[in-house]
């Protein structure tokens, strides 16, 4: 009892000292937990020393600075130093590696997911079961024999589906309307299961759809980016085309003042007396090289843009006020290409429908161009002036944007917009003064419709003629006279009644123009004139060989293929035309008189004074708007589409105020 009182404190610290964790009988283990029992002992006393020294205990003070010198003892050692280093530099990352292995934290790695994953998972909110949904796929089976439907009873009797009051006494009529009953409503719930599963696959192709539709929406604005760089690379492959050829220029004039070699033959009796005739003769003059013109040529694009080919139909691309009156003539080579427009302002422009800017004007008639046509490189020009003159849009000058607002701000003497909105000044017309080729000047009146293929061109004037020409030779070879032909077909008509052609020549409105429309090819020749007259001429012989009687206003649009001719006219219809047989294949009437028309491949687009232009899809016979007036909900201050051209779904459209639209059709 005296040494439980004295509080010895080994006998207490072994009375108080927890149990062993290792399980009784392993030596082994207990002899390497509490190591050697002098050590333990040690630090017993220094525990007991420093919680002495703590409670301010006497007779433990000598133990606590002999502990605490064992301690800084320990403290100085580099072993422990670096240990407590490494701890301290140690980030929670690497703890949290050294207490959890590599696979359970490539486990995690793998098995956790994102949170944008986690937003797509869609709601469990179907009111009908998996199991539901899986009968309810199951095709429905002929009658069963009287013993299988009864194991199925019983069966459904165990899943819940029978009622656990029927009548085993029951009449078997009585079970067999409760079966059939049974079995009708089995069928309502199942045809209800699948509705709703239709209804789901249905909202998932909603939603398939939309989710296209925006990937199409990102795949379209980056075509358009390429297309737009691929010009731009286009018109660096043009200016470092232009600076080779500026300099072989230099090379060449160069070498020609280069002074000749003595191995060089002696010179002309010619030459020297022209060297003798005294100092900066006129023959000097001639053998000084003339500076030579070197300008940009208008660029010709080298790649074919698709981009308005994959465009939803009908949207707009474009719009560009481009006249400040009503556009008379308007047409383009190829979609993205060069156009051509001309208005009563008497302005003839050449645009760039890549940018959407006039490169240039073409400048020579007298009074406003009423009729043109671009092919290739090639413009050819009707004016109310009575001539057609012909242009190389080749020799034009190409200078790109930014050069030519530098050009345009150094010739104002530096003196710019002060409104960002209004309208660039006009390109100079000089850029334009080597197209010119030749002037066609036969007819008498103005010139309202023309057509040339090849070598080959054909024109039609208010003077009541059809003019053939050479532009090889660049002269008029044959004159056809519509009122002769008229009258001739009348006094034919006039000795055979039963003819099915009838002919006239009367004019129904005297302020259409007496030729509307025309178009050649080889020694074909159609012509709608405003006497309500499709004639067929044959250049060969200048003679009328058919006339397609059907339309009663003045004919002002015209094209035909292989097979069919379209004609439409002020009295506010279309007409296809069989040319086999010369009969009506088709005819569409609208509200108002067709003033333009044209075809491709696909469609059949016409202007037929409104704001719309009214297409007709040759595939699938669907009628259908296209232009500024065709939203409803968008109703911009648009104006009367006078002139449409169309080529391989590309539609350029020009209005009576002047503006230009460019349509994907």
């Amino acid at each position: 009892m005296t040494s439980e009182r004295s509080g010895s404190p080994v006998r207490r610290g072994r009375s108080t000292s927890p149990r062993p964790l290792s399980p009784p009988g392993d030596d082994a283990s207990i002899i390497d937990s509490l190591g050697d029992s002098r050590k333990l002992q040690a630090l017993g006393r220094k525990v007991t020393a420093t919680a002495g020294s703590l409670i301010n205990a006497e007779g433990v003070s000598q133990h606590y600075h002999h502990a605490l010198g064992e301690l800084h003892k320990e403290l100085r050692r580099p072993g422990l130093q670096r240990s407590v280093f490494s701890f301290a530099q140690t980030t929670p990352r690497d703890l949290v590696r050294s207490r959890i292995s590599v696979p359970e934290i490539q486990h995690r790695a793998l098995a956790s997911l994102p949170d944008e994953l986690l937003h797509n998972i869609p709601e469990d909110n179907n009111q009908y079961s998996l199991f539901q949904g899986f009968q309810a796929s199951l095709p429905e089976e002929p009658e069963q024999s009287q013993g299988h439907r009864k194991r199925g009873k019983r069966g459904q009797k165990l899943l819940g589906g029978l009622d656990d009051d029927e009548d085993p006494n029951a009449p078997p009529s009585m079970a067999k309307l409760k079966s059939k009953k049974h079995s009708l409503s089995h069928r309502l719930e199942m045809m209800g299961v699948r509705k709703h599963m239709c209804a789901t696959e249905i909202h998932e192709i909603d939603n398939k759809i939309a989710n296209l539709n925006t990937m199409r929406k990102i795949v379209l604005d980056r075509l358009a980016g390429l297309e737009m760089e691929e010009a731009d690379i286009e018109v660096d492959l043009l200016e470092v085309g232009n600076k080779i050829e500026d300099l072989q220029e230099e090379l060449d004039d160069a070498a020609a003042l280069a002074p000749k070699s003595p191995e060089s033959p002696e010179l002309t009796q010619e030459e020297e007396k022209e060297e003798t005739d005294g100092f900066m003769s006129e023959s000097i003059y001639q053998k000084i090289p003339s500076p030579k013109n070197k300008r940009r040529r208008a660029m010709r694009r080298i790649s074919m843009p698709i981009l308005h080919e994959h465009l939803e139909p009908g949207s707009k691309i474009k719009e560009i006020e481009a006249h400040t009156d009503v556009v008379t003539a308007l047409d383009f080579d190829s979609p993205w290409g060069t156009l051509v427009t001309a208005s009563l302002d008497d302005t003839v422009r050449v645009w760039d429908l890549s940018a959407g800017r006039c490169i240039g004007l073409l400048e020579g008639h007298l009074s406003s161009v009423r009729c043109l046509q671009v092919e290739d490189n090639i413009v050819a020009t009707g004016s109310m002036d009575a001539s057609i003159r012909l242009w190389d849009l080749s020799k034009a000058e190409y200078a790109p944007l930014d050069n030519r607002i530098n050009k345009s701000s150094e010739e104002d003497d530096g003196l710019a917009f002060e409104n960002s909105a209004d309208p660039p000044p006009p390109p100079p017309p000089t850029i334009m003064q080597d197209c010119p080729l030749f002037s066609l000047e036969s007819h008498v009146d103005e010139v309202t419709a023309l057509h040339f293929k090849g070598n080959t061109l054909v024109s039609g004037s208010s003077d009541k003629t059809l003019r053939q020409w050479d532009l090889v030779k660049g002269r008029c070879v044959q004159t056809l006279d519509v009122l002769w032909a008229a009258a001739q077909a009348t006094a034919t008509m006039n000795t055979n009644p039963a003819d099915p052609w009838k002919q006239t020549g009367r004019v129904t409105d005297t302020s259409a123009d007496f030729v509307g429309a025309l178009q050649v090819f080889d020694a074909a020749l159609a012509c709608g004139t405003a006497d309500c007259m499709v004639r067929l001429w044959d250049l060969r012989s200048g003679q009328v060989h058919r006339s397609l009687v059907g339309h009663t206003g003045p004919v002002t649009a015209l094209q035909f293929d292989d097979v069919h001719l379209v004609t439409g006219s002020l009295d506010r219809s279309i007409r296809i035309w069989d040319l086999r047989t010369g009969s009506i294949f088709d005819a569409y009437a609208y509200d108002h008189p067709v003033t333009s028309m044209m075809f491709d491949a696909r469609r059949i687009v016409t202007a037929a004074g409104e704001d719309v232009v009214k297409v007709y899809d040759k595939t699938d016979g669907r009628h259908w708007n296209c232009g500024p007036g065709a939203d409803e909900e968008d109703t911009p201050l648009s104006s009367t589409i006078e002139r449409v051209r169309i080529k391989e779904g590309y539609m350029v459209e020009g209005r009576k105020n002047g503006v230009i639209g460019v349509w994907s059709c």
